[in-house]
């Protein structure tokens, strides 16, 4: 494989898990801010326990994403395999 098509690869899977991580980063602030203020949401969900429910979800689904895309952002930049599996 030439060494510009792996170079190229690199910096895709580089730009990719930007995307991930900027991604689950607003989930998880979207996620903080029903949390916090709930108020304005309940017009749009009939139940409080749902709109608890789903910020929390939000939160989580969030933070993993962000987590997952910065291990990937990591793995992409030092070719670490085991980053990029993970």
């Amino acid at each position: 494989v030439p060494m510009g098509v792996l170079t190229c690869m690199k910096y895709l899977m580089f730009i990719f898990n930007v995307l991930v991580f900027a991604g689950g980063t607003c989930l998880a602030g979207m996620g903080v801010w029903v949390a916090v203020d709930p108020a304005g949401f309940q017009d749009i969900v009939a139940a409080r326990a749902v709109l608890s429910a789903g910020a929390w979800l939000l939160l989580a689904v969030g933070i993993a994403l962000s987590l997952l895309g910065f291990l990937g952002c990591c793995g992409a930049l030092r070719q670490s395999r085991p980053l990029l599996l993970l």
